[in-house]
């Protein structure tokens, strides 16, 4: 006759010591993002901050994102290629908080993996604590969920959310901006994280195009452009705060750019982007191209080369890029605020870009 073997947590596919095992190799990549706020060590059940940091404000505001990477994770997974996507999620989070005018102080970070392999999930964890050192805020903390049966042994998903403070009489946002600003667009570092639902559909279901491939026109590997990290602008929109006069910021990610931007337009107002101060990189070409998919829909998925947009008074305009150089921070003039018209909308695109 023979015996049954009672049940078990790592029978039913979930590793408690790997789990272990993928901490202790996190915690070295956590400790550079320590701000002189936190408290305690990686490993505790609640992050903490110690929020007396916040008495030089006379009546702080605290602003809070989530968010995710999305499809992007796929990419990774394929290529084997987990330090990267890190930055992406900071990205993602962060400068969400900063459009307000808020200084992102802490992040905390959701991992959910089919099977944890811990060098995979520190590697993880690697992109987002030194996503979090180039935004300025603490990584206090996170979870790891292994989830077999639901999700493959490679497969892995990645979200997080952070905090910010901004002082009330200083908070940026549509009530600022007037008829005569100048939009300021800052260059982004390609496709960012938005819009891999249908980058991946037109390049690597439609075309049959291997991420390994050599693209000539990228100058590196498919791959390569695809993985590149999402430029994280939370330092250098508080230097804009910090050196001159700013009215609002928008956070260029999903719906494009004219739809984000004509989130923080009043009404009686309109933003005018003119598309020849600039040239896309090539990927958006080669998806657009691959596809033939129609400019409107490129711009209301991707980025289209604009990953952030300060709208700042004229007077403002030298300084603001000037300070935007000294950071290594490609940025130009690319519209205006107008009245509205009555048959305009908050934010649209005007001409061609630029060959």
């Amino acid at each position: 006759m023979s015996q049954n073997t009672g049940a078990s947590y790592a029978a039913a596919g979930v590793d408690i010591e790997a789990g272990d095992r993928a901490v202790e190799l996190m915690k070295e990549w956590v400790k550079k993002t320590r701000r002189p706020e936190v408290l305690g060590g990686l490993g505790g059940f609640a992050g903490l901050f110690d929020a007396s940091a916040l008495k030089k404000y006379e009546r702080p505001l605290l602003a809070s994102a989530t968010d995710g990477v999305g499809t992007k994770v796929d990419i990774a997974r394929q290529l084997g290629v987990y330090d990267t996507i890190g930055h992406d999620l900071v990205a993602m989070v962060m400068d969400d908080i900063v459009v307000c005018g808020a200084e992102p102080l802490f992040m905390t970070d959701y991992i959910c993996v089919g099977k944890v392999h811990p060098e995979r999930v520190a590697a993880v964890v690697k992109g987002i604590a030194e996503g979090c050192v180039l935004a300025g805020c603490a990584l206090v903390g996170g979870e790891t969920a292994e989830h077999p049966g639901l999700l493959g042994p490679d497969d892995f998903d990645v979200a997080g959310a952070g905090t910010g403070v901004v002082e009330a009489d200083r908070l940026l946002g549509a009530d600022r901006i007037r008829s005569g600003d100048a939009v300021i667009a800052m260059a982004s570092s390609g496709l960012h994280s938005n819009g891999y639902s249908l980058v991946r559909h037109v390049l690597l279901e439609r075309a049959g195009l291997s991420l390994e491939a050599r693209i000539d026109e990228l100058g590196r590997t498919l791959g390569e452009e695809l993985l590149e990290p999402t430029k994280i602008y939370s330092l250098d929109c508080l230097a804009l705060i910090h050196t001159t006069e700013v009215h609002a910021f928008s956070h260029v990610t999903g719906g494009g750019l004219a739809a984000n931007l004509a989130r923080v337009i009043p009404d009686g107002l309109h933003a005018t982007v003119d598309r020849s101060t600039w040239t896309p990189a090539p990927v958006f070409d080669l998806v657009g191209m691959t596809g033939a998919v129609e400019r409107l829909e490129l711009e209301k998925t991707l980025n289209m080369g604009v990953g952030m947009i300060a709208i700042v008074p004229q007077e403002s305009v030298d300084v603001a890029l000037t300070t935007l150089a000294d950071r290594g921070v490609d940025a130009w003039v690319a519209g205006e605020i107008t009245e509205r018209g009555d048959h305009t909308t908050g934010a649209a695109l005007v001409g061609d870009y630029a060959s």
